[in-house]
């Protein structure tokens, strides 16, 4: 447990591209409701994102966005830190001493990183030691719980792999985290494909909702949103999950079940509740962006990330001199 008796909580979002109502969903909505009862640390993973070439301005603009996007959604800086990963230097020092602990067998069986590297004739060695990177990012924290999305549990489990064999060889260092997968809108699929999840790196733009897109692109986007054949509004995700995929959206966004979304539109078409999905987005996208805008023009998003990286780099800088002790480093006095 933190000093405050909470559990601690740690994630991070990348800063390479465009983030989507599925992350809002999945992910942020999450952050927001876990403030009020953990000791929370949520941060910009820029590291992460150099893995792969970035131009740098769009990765300096990417950064505050997401940063502000965190406080649009409802993080409050005062509950939790947020903070810019590269503005805590114990992320890439600890880093490193994991990757020291790895084996290439690991690394080599990530499932992400066989993807990623999949038909290209050189890969990034960034990209291969990713893992030991969110590793060092999770353990600095001694976070206990990680949440994660099914991409990403391979991960997470690496990290815990790597606590139990430090702490085996070395002594009790590390907490051993644990996932936190919400049981529900844990998974926004593509509007385009529901086999596949909605991601900012599709490079079709009407296969996402991005949390910046106004109204009028929301409507357009969903009314072009595959469905089923058929015109029942069902949740049926092994006969109908492209209809099952907006039903989700749906009731995420209005706050219903799915039995009530499917009564709302029983006897009625998908144009219908295709009309009324997009508005149902709209009303959570336009108050986030409103108070996005305003962070933005103020401001104010520096102020948050310094205190933020302040206040993470008080534990992170501990933990890691603990590692360091632990491992027969001579440090400082």
């Amino acid at each position: 447990m933190s000093e405050s008796g909470k559990k601690r909580v740690l994630s991070g979002i990348q800063p390479s591209g465009l983030l989507t109502l599925g992350n809002y969903i999945g992910a942020m909505r999450n952050f927001v409701a876990l403030q009020d009862e953990c000791e929370c640390y949520f941060t910009v993973v820029d590291l992460h994102a150099v893995t792969v070439p970035q131009d740098p301005a769009a990765l300096r603009e990417n950064t505050e966005t997401v940063a502000a996007l965190f406080v649009a959604a409802g993080i409050d800086p005062k509950k939790a830190a947020i903070f810019v990963q590269s503005h805590v230097s114990a992320h890439a020092e600890l880093g490193w001493l994991m990757t020291t602990l790895a084996y290439m067998g690991e690394l080599e069986r990530m499932t992400q990183f066989k993807d990623k590297a999949a038909g290209k004739e050189a890969v990034g060695a960034g990209l291969f030691v990713y893992p030991t990177l969110m590793a060092a990012d999770i353990l600095l924290y001694d976070a206990h719980l990680v949440p994660v999305g099914d991409d990403q549990k391979q991960h997470l489990e690496l990290t815990r792999d790597l606590a139990i064999r430090f702490n085996r060889r070395y002594g009790e260092t590390f907490v051993v985290p644990e996932p936190y997968i919400p049981e529900v809108g844990a998974r926004i699929m593509s509007l385009d494909d529901a086999s596949k999840k909605m991601s900012k790196s599709n490079p079709n733009p009407n296969s996402y909702i991005a949390l910046l897109d106004p109204p009028d692109t929301v409507r357009k986007k969903i009314a072009r949103a595959k469905t089923d054949s058929g015109r029942e509004v069902v949740f049926d995700p092994q006969h109908k999950p492209e209809i099952s995929n907006l039903m989700t959206i749906y009731a995420q966004c209005a706050g219903v079940t799915l039995d009530e979304v499917a009564r709302r539109f029983e006897g009625k078409g998908y144009g219908d509740f295709k009309k009324e999905l997009a508005e149902a987005v709209i009303s959570v996208l336009e108050p986030l962006q409103n108070t996005y805008n305003q962070i933005r023009s103020s401001g104010e998003i520096f102020d948050i990330l310094r205190d933020g990286a302040q206040r993470a780099s008080s534990v992170a800088e501990a933990t890691l001199r603990r590692a360091k002790e632990a491992m027969g480093f001579l440090l400082p006095k």
